[in-house]
């Protein structure tokens, strides 16, 4: 590979606060400085950035490709804002299919002023009688045509089939596998490049795929991590005590999204204490002594265990799980394995602390709070105001030593790496936030070290050449300690130090360069 220098820009580096340019050789950042130095060296290509921002790019540390391609090349009903929207939406889809099985994804009830799942009867009259899944924004249910049923009797005797086509649980786990199986190969290398194409043209240059064989199948995570693209993939195979078969799949971890429940929108979350929406408090899938023997497990076998874990009382068995796996094993080698858990949005003071002893890393997604947050948005109807207002508490966490790494679960929310940081940052729950560069860090150098890839995420000397370059509209920035006074300063001292205002336009990627070569390039 030629080495390469990228000049005459803001380079966003430890190294040297003031340094405008780069130089990469084969793989590595070798230097980093100021202009009157660069011009000194040598290299075989020179790029030059035109004062444009380059940074260590973004990590999504929590993804779904194949379900974000295909949403992003089919049927996407995130932005609809009523239920006959959502069925012309579907009738005009159908049409397009001719016949083929559609698969959708994004409707929210809550969003909708019919405030109701469309039924099975509805799914047939907008399809023809076709073969629909459209799954709801959490992905936790989903609603099925009458023709996807009839391919899948067996799910009636499910727990969770709810009747008139609306499916959860292990119900939900089997009509969504019979969907898929539909997919056929070319379709889902189709779907996995685009999603991959999508996260390279936003900065990201890695992402962390939650596998399982309740989620997508062993065919689809393998073809996944072998598909050729310049974005880097971490699998996580989400199965309870299969640490030699994440082995065998090419995960770095038997963990993702192995499910301990469910998600707030589908009332399947589990709760110390009932909805208020709603009967029941919930589902579990898994109990303490279980945690504790897959952690067992994975930190023997050298690999990250992980657990999907939404609820408070979810989490208590996580937290406890955890803690009995320390007590077997020691919590030095309980926090040597770097173990996660996905979402940690009803966590307690207690969990917190149980998770910061033992080293978890808290992979979480904050545009959750930006869409559901708040005294009136979902979680509020879900779980009443005093609950959903300590929903998501990154500042608390962070302050307690939870190391955090954010990510969007897309395509529950769009891969949005701005947008990430922006609603990291404005939390709607005041206090709850982070400052803007704990969430810019949390949401590059975060996501390597969730990987147990601590030498990633900054630009020095010896470090992977992963970066992304971005025209930024305005200055460079700085947070202030006192928003009371101004939100963000334009800081002579902290010079390219700074960030984009995150209150401002988004920056606009122009390349994204993983391991020395470009993932994209803006034409």
């Amino acid at each position: 590979m030629p080495s390469t220098l990228y000049r005459r820009g803001r380079v966003r580096s430890p190294a040297d606060p003031f340094a405008t340019a780069l130089l990469v050789q084969d793989d590595t950042v070798v230097w980093v400085g100021q202009e009157g130095a660069a011009e000194a060296l040598s290299s075989d290509v020179t790029v030059e950035l035109d004062d444009a921002w380059l940074a260590p790019a973004f990590v999504d540390a929590h993804v779904h490709a194949t379900s974000t391609g295909l949403a992003l090349t089919g049927l996407d009903l995130t932005g609809t804002t009523s239920l006959p929207q959502a069925l012309r939406l579907l009738e005009d889809h159908c049409r397009q299919a001719r016949g083929g099985v559609v698969l959708g994804t994004g409707w929210d009830e809550t969003r909708w002023p019919e405030g109701r799942p469309p039924t099975a009867a509805e799914l047939d009259r907008a399809s023809y009688g076709g073969v629909v899944y459209l799954a709801r924004t959490d992905v936790h249910s989903a609603v099925a045509s009458s023709a996807l049923l009839a391919a899948c009797p067996q799910a009636r005797a499910l727990p969770g089939f709810a009747g008139d086509g609306l499916v959860r649980q292990q119900a939900h786990h089997e009509v969504r596998r019979i969907a898929q199986e539909s997919v056929t190969p070319s379709q889902r290398r189709a779907a996995q490049v685009a999603m991959l194409e999508r996260a390279a043209s936003l900065g990201i240059a890695c992402v962390h795929e939650c596998g399982g064989p309740d989620i997508s199948g062993e065919a689809d995570f393998t073809a996944l991590l072998a598909l050729e693209h310049g974005v880097e993939r971490i699998g996580y195979w989400g199965e309870v005590g299969a640490t030699a078969r994440a082995i065998e799949l090419g995960a770095v971890g038997a963990a993702g999204d192995l499910f301990v429940d469910g998600a707030l929108g589908s009332r399947t979350a589990c709760l110390s204490a009932a909805y208020v929406d709603a009967d029941g408090s919930g589902h579990q899938y898994l109990v303490a002594e279980q945690v504790a023997e897959h952690v067992v497990a994975c930190t023997r076998a050298g690999l990250q265990a992980g657990f999907h874990a939404i609820g408070d009382q979810a989490l208590q068995v996580v937290t406890n799980g955890y803690s009995q796996a320390a007590q077997a094993l020691g919590a030095d080698a309980v926090r040597a394995a770097r173990h996660r858990v996905e979402h940690v949005e009803m966590v307690s003071p207690e969990q917190v602390a149980t998770l910061a002893a033992l080293g978890v890393v808290a992979s979480v997604q904050p545009v959750f709070d930006a869409r559901w947050g708040g005294e009136n948005g979902m979680y509020a109807q879900r779980l009443g105001s005093q609950r959903a207002r300590a929903m998501n508490p990154f500042a608390a966490m962070s302050a307690a030593g939870v190391a955090l790494a954010l990510g969007s679960d897309s395509p529950v929310t769009a891969l949005d790496p701005w947008g990430t940081l922006r609603a990291a940052v404005h939390h709607q729950t005041p206090g709850s936030g982070l400052s803007a560069r704990a969430a810019f860090s949390a949401h590059t150098r975060g996501g390597w070290r969730a990987a147990r890839r601590d030498e990633e995420g900054e630009l020095v000397p010896g470090a992977p050449a992963t970066f992304a370059v971005w025209d930024v509209p305005g200055e460079l920035v700085v947070q202030t300690p006192d928003d009371r006074v101004a939100g963000w300063s334009t800081d002579s001292r902290a010079g390219v130090a700074g960030l984009p205002d995150l209150d401002a336009a988004d920056p606009q990627c122009l390349r994204t360069v993983v391991c020395g070569q470009d993932a994209f390039a803006k034409s």
